[in-house]
């Protein structure tokens, strides 16, 4: 246990002993490997009560340091269960039981207009050509199927229109549940919307889960290649710094914007480390999506470059993949409305790793933008040392 240096009296040495033990303590915490280890088999949590969920450890497990890997389900877990801990406060962990309670009431009593809609069915919902593209999972596959408009914005389209037509009359079909039959209240995505449903809500996470986890995380994460017997080279497609070895939570809502609807979101950034923006339906002029920078924790508030804004005109059909932290928004609607579903995939150990970055991160644009000064400015000094001599 840590004891605080400001607790000690005064001529009591076995104080400062127990202070000096415990620092050494706190400093031989080993820290997570920076690469998972693939030949070991994670536990299974799924008996202990733990405050989060047997996939999110059992994802992490596999880059504890060798010596934690040798502990027994319970150390391993209250040790990860602690790394977690810094990224989720107490209240916030209140907040989800809430919400758990609170989908459950939905769950129980809500009846689906789309059953087939609650688990993802591939060949009825997603296009042949997105399907062929994971199934070879290379990366002329991928490209195949996905455009690059701008840099680290890839655009690409997935799903038939039955699954927007479908999906789009469940969420009327649940308004109406919630409003007219029950008066149930409809949590929003945000405190600014008034018509966003959170489809994970009532009924539709594990769809968003399987869509997420089989067909979205491929494409961020690449793929190991063996040549020979002993070379592996990994294709790297889009962001599998990002991605570790799952995406272990999501978030998945609609939003609908427009006349008689949400106003148009300004400029933000996600809690999300990869977002998955489909456009359902859209009628009428205006909302196109602007991108403006992605930027480390660090540079979040720093203004983008001229080369850094980017508008796209998004449309019916079309899915747009970005990092969170990749600055946008979307321009006003001038009339008519549309409708958009949005997908935060997010994984706890690719923020944990954060803590561990070097200074300049490449995906950042502000950092590229000081490591190039920072070059310029030591080829600068290396001339005139040259004129000088």
């Amino acid at each position: 246990m840590m004891v605080d240096g400001d607790e000690t009296v005064e001529g009591r040495d076995s104080q400062s002993s127990v202070n000096s033990a415990a620092e050494t303590t706190e400093l031989a915490i080993p820290r997570l490997n920076l690469y998972p280890n693939n030949n070991h088999i994670s536990d299974s949590y799924d008996d202990l009560e733990l405050e989060f969920s047997s996939s999110v450890l059992r994802s992490l497990e596999k880059y504890l340091p060798m010596d934690m890997l040798t502990a027994n389900r319970e150390e391993k877990g209250k040790f990860m269960s602690d790394i977690l801990g810094k990224y989720i406060s107490r209240e916030e962990y209140s907040q989800a039981k809430r919400q758990k309670t609170y989908r459950q009431e939905i769950t129980s009593n809500y009846q689906p207009r789309f059953k087939g809609l609650y688990k993802l069915n591939p060949k009825l919902f997603l296009l042949p050509s997105f399907r062929m593209a994971i199934s070879e999972n290379t990366e002329e596959s991928f490209r195949r199927i996905i455009s690059e408009p701008f840099h680290g914005v890839f655009v690409f389209k997935m799903f038939q229109p039955e699954f927007f037509e479908k999906l789009l009359v469940e969420v009327e079909n649940f308004r109406k549940w919630a409003h007219d039959e029950t008066n149930f209240t409809i949590r929003r995505p945000d405190n600014t919307s008034k018509y966003g449903v959170v489809l994970d809500d009532f009924g539709l996470d594990i769809m968003l889960k399987q869509l997420m986890e089989e067909f979205i995380f491929p494409i961020c994460k690449g793929k190991d290649i063996f040549l020979l017997k002993c070379f592996r080279k990994t294709f790297v497609v889009f962001f599998p710094e990002v991605c570790g070895t799952m995406f272990d939570s999501h978030y998945g809502f609609l939003t609908e914007n427009g006349e008689d609807r949400d106003a148009d979101v300004g400029f933000h950034v996600e809690d999300s480390d990869i977002t998955l923006n489909v456009c359902l339906s859209k009628q009428g002029e205006g909302g196109e999506i602007f991108f403006a920078g992605t930027r480390c924790k660090k540079h979040m508030d720093t203004d983008p470059k001229p080369e850094e804004l980017f508008d796209y005109c998004h449309i019916p059909g079309q899915a747009i993949l970005h990092r969170g932290c990749h600055g946008h928004g979307a321009r006003a609607t001038t009339s008519g409305r549309r409708a958009n579903m949005i997908l935060w995939c997010q994984n706890s150990l690719f923020r944990e790793m954060q803590t561990y970055e070097p200074e300049f991160s490449d995906w950042c644009g502000q950092c590229v933008h000081e490591m190039k000064e920072n070059k310029s400015q030591i080829l600068a000094v290396k001339r005139k040392e040259k004129k000088v001599t």
